[in-house]
């Protein structure tokens, strides 16, 4: 009915309710990355294995779970109020974040 479990020095417990809750978007792990390269990794292994890429950094792994990749720029990005809409519109056209065309936006 309980489990503990680690992943990346954090502690987590998870709890089984049965048959009646599923896991959805309302309950997500955001993954702060700090370049491309940690984007890709984390986004292609929660993504393999019967995993699904969905909008705006969110992905869901082979077991149901969701996960939010993104750039740990994305706060200064959309802090900057002449940038922000500009990112805004680039990053609601994408599936895995893109650092440089944030950047570039």
């Amino acid at each position: 009915m309980v489990v503990n479990f680690e992943l990346n020095g954090q502690y987590f417990m998870g709890l089984n309710a049965g048959d009646n809750f599923k896991f959805n978007e309302a309950v997500s792990f955001v993954i702060e990355c700090k370049d491309q390269e940690e984007i890709d990794h984390y986004w292609n292994s929660l993504t393999a294995d019967g995993g699904e890429e969905s909008m705006c950094g969110w992905c869901k792994d082979k077991f149901g779970l969701w996960w939010q990749v993104v750039p740990g720029i994305l706060g200064e990005l959309m802090s900057d109020r002449e940038k922000a809409p500009r990112v805004m519109a680039a990053f609601m056209k994408m599936r895995k974040f893109d650092i440089e065309a944030l950047n570039n936006a």
